[in-house]
């Protein structure tokens, strides 16, 4: 059983991120995984997940989003062991700051040391990664430049900016951050497979199906450009 929690998608909900949570449910039911998703709301206890999801938000919301995993165990959760995958703001919210509305810096929740600032233009445009030699596709659109710290970027940035226009995202133990949007498990089913196996403890029995075969071609054009 895995339990996948998609975390304010009325906060963090606006470049259809919360999509992550189907791909994840379903590539586990197809190999006989009982999958339950659980929609948290602000105000809403954070329930006991194996997964949360954190998605992409305007500035306002982001802030309403950090404040309220801050005031939560949420924090406690994934140093207990959580998988995570977080996506553009939610990236952000992990860190050590980010600004939002101007040049205005604000706390993140510290689970890593990133930084991020406002960059001087929007990057907006196909992202294009690789990690550990796995081709990572996606969208991105963000006006922040994220330093990281003691912290792994999650790959190297092959097409598009990502963090600084050298790498993207960050892995920080069970935590998976990038600036993809997509959704990126959708695009990317290698990656729903990883963070699967990653929040189980073990690997997962091969699954072919038509989403490799767009993988494969999404790869083929973000390439050609």
């Amino acid at each position: 059983m895995v339990t996948i929690a998609l975390l304010y998608p009325e906060l963090l909900g606006t470049y259809g991120d919360g999509g992550n949570a189907r791909v994840l449910a379903h590539r586990a039911t197809v190999r006989g995984i009982d999958a339950s998703v659980v929609s948290v709301g602000v105000g809403d206890h954070l329930v006991d997940a194996d997964i949360y999801l954190l998605g992409g938000g305007e500035d306002g919301p982001q802030r309403f989003a950090c404040e309220a995993l801050r005031s939560s165990s949420f924090a406690e959760r994934v140093n207990d062991g959580a998988t995570v995958l977080a996506v553009c703001a939610g990236l952000q919210i992990l860190g050590t700051s980010f600004c939002v509305e101007g040049n205005d810096a604000y706390a993140g929740l510290n689970i890593v040391e990133a930084v991020t600032t406002r960059g001087a233009t929007r990057s907006v445009g196909e992202l294009r990664t690789s990690v550990a030699g796995v081709t990572l596709v996606g969208f991105e659109n963000h006006g922040g430049r994220t330093t990281l710290g003691d912290t792994s970027p999650l790959g190297v940035v092959e097409h598009g900016v990502g963090n600084d226009g050298a790498v993207d995202g960050f892995r920080h133990h069970n935590v998976y951050a990038t600036y993809a949007h997509g959704p990126v498990l959708a695009l990317n089913p290698w990656l729903a497979d990883e963070l699967l196996a990653t929040a189980l403890g073990a690997p997962l029995a091969p699954h072919r199906s038509v989403a490799d075969e767009l993988y494969a071609e999404r790869c083929r054009a973000v390439s050609a450009r």
